[in-house]
């Protein structure tokens, strides 16, 4: 391979990467409000169950980086509210996250316009190693938000019987 394919090669990742995230995060949050097809939960997900259990992911998934806020984007590093509003965003952003990764997985057939086969499978590699550990991250995060967002909008049989009626008078001897 020459000097100039090597620098494609190792170029060209970054400027994919980078480009599909600032395309992504100029694409309006509402458009990712949807949580039909591709967000959407599936059965076989086991409401996260398949990525604790098979996929370990509570031990790796907080050494992947957070590239949006590079860009301006939305940190999806750390929860930073349980306000009900936040986590519907917070959970939107995954959506966004989600659809940039998988564009980003999809260009490596670039690659292939330059690059011997065995190079090709090298950056198709690539491609996988570094987005579908991000898509599933994504997916699971999305899992436990809207379990906390479902918690948080359904009345607590504990606090409504612990509070008083608002129209009812309490004595104060």
């Amino acid at each position: 391979m020459t000097t100039l394919i090597w620098a494609a090669n190792l170029l060209g990742w970054p400027v994919i990467h980078l480009g599909v995230a600032k395309i992504i995060l100029s694409i309006p949050l509402e458009r990712f409000a949807n949580n039909k097809t591709p967000y959407a939960i599936r059965r076989w997900e086991r409401d996260g169950d398949i990525y604790r259990e098979y996929l370990g992911i509570r031990r790796w998934k907080s050494l992947l980086p957070d590239g949006a806020p590079w860009l301006g984007g939305f940190s999806k590093k750390r929860l930073a509210s349980r306000n009900q509003q936040y986590l519907q965003v917070f959970i939107r952003e995954t959506r966004r996250a989600e659809f940039a990764h998988w564009c980003m997985l999809l260009c490596f057939p670039v690659f292939f316009l330059w690059n011997p086969p065995w190079a090709c499978w090298v950056m198709a590699g690539y491609a996988v190693a570094a987005n579908l550990p991000c898509i599933v991250a994504q997916r699971y995060n999305r899992l436990a938000l809207q379990r906390l967002l479902d918690r948080l909008q359904s009345p607590s049989p504990l606090v409504t019987e612990i509070q008083p009626d608002r129209n009812s008078r309490v004595n104060a001897d």
